[in-house]
């Protein structure tokens, strides 16, 4: 049986957050009385999350329960059976697969103090994959930015 992108997109918010606060999966399935096998599939979409346990993660990790589901605005659906309701979340969306290489990534760049230079690495970052930033930036602008 497929599973629902929406069940997948909230499992990997799921699994970001609680790497992010550097929580186990057994540690957070203490919490809540579930094994960390029944983590595991929540955060990879084998297993449905109900709204209270949903609420209860949200509590625990310190988030609204809105959280799960930023960046799934305007995504079509995709069912269990495979239908679409209104497709799937995208392969390429930023919370299709989240490895531990992009959480301790993102943990070192938050832990910068200074915007200006936070700003300055993701346009080098766009620059070198070869793309202009989302902020509409050109790829060239990285390299004026970091010659200041």
């Amino acid at each position: 049986m497929p599973k629902n992108s929406v069940d997948v997109h909230v499992g990997n918010r799921l699994k970001l957050r609680r790497t992010m606060v550097g929580m186990s999966q057994d540690r957070l399935g203490q919490m809540v009385g579930l094994t960390f096998q029944q983590i595991q599939k929540y955060e990879k979409g084998a297993n449905r999350i109900g709204a209270s346990r949903l609420y209860q993660f949200a509590t625990l990790l310190d988030v609204p329960p809105a959280y799960f589901f930023e960046g799934l605005e305007g995504q079509p659906v995709t069912a269990r059976d495979g239908r679409t309701l209104s497709a799937a979340v995208p392969a390429d969306s930023p919370t299709a697969s989240i490895t531990r290489e992009d959480v301790e990534l993102l943990k070192a760049f938050r832990g910068l103090p200074h915007q200006g230079l936070r700003r300055r690495i993701i346009d080098l970052v766009w620059a070198m994959n070869g793309s202009s930033s989302e902020a509409g930036q050109t790829a060239a602008a990285p390299q004026a930015a970091l010659a200041s």
